[in-house]
């Protein structure tokens, strides 16, 4: 990657991050004074970052989904057996039919 040349053979897509980097580093006396744009630049390459907020993005999807649907439940229990029927003591397929 740090060479210039991309996977197709043009220019890499991280290429500028890596020159932001070097420009860094022949700047500065400490290396670690480079941290941000060395974060960049391996974020360009590997999208860790961009995966783990995809990951709880995602998560946080399913669980609100998952609360929407417990909610809906509730309310279709009460509605037809009960306040009882929520907790389980009730076998709705029993007493609707013979």
């Amino acid at each position: 990657m740090a060479s210039g040349y991309g996977y197709s053979g043009g220019r890499g897509r991280c290429y500028p991050y890596w020159q932001e980097v070097i420009k860094c580093y022949q700047s500065v006396g400490e290396p670690s004074e480079c941290r941000l744009q060395a974060d960049d630049y391996l974020e360009c390459l590997h999208h860790r970052k961009e995966i783990a907020r995809a990951k709880l993005i995602q998560s946080e999807f399913i669980k609100h989904a998952a609360h929407l649907d417990r909610e809906a439940q509730k309310g279709a229990d009460i509605a037809q057996g009960g306040a009882v029927a929520t907790v389980g003591l009730i076998d709705k397929s029993s007493s609707s039919g013979k």
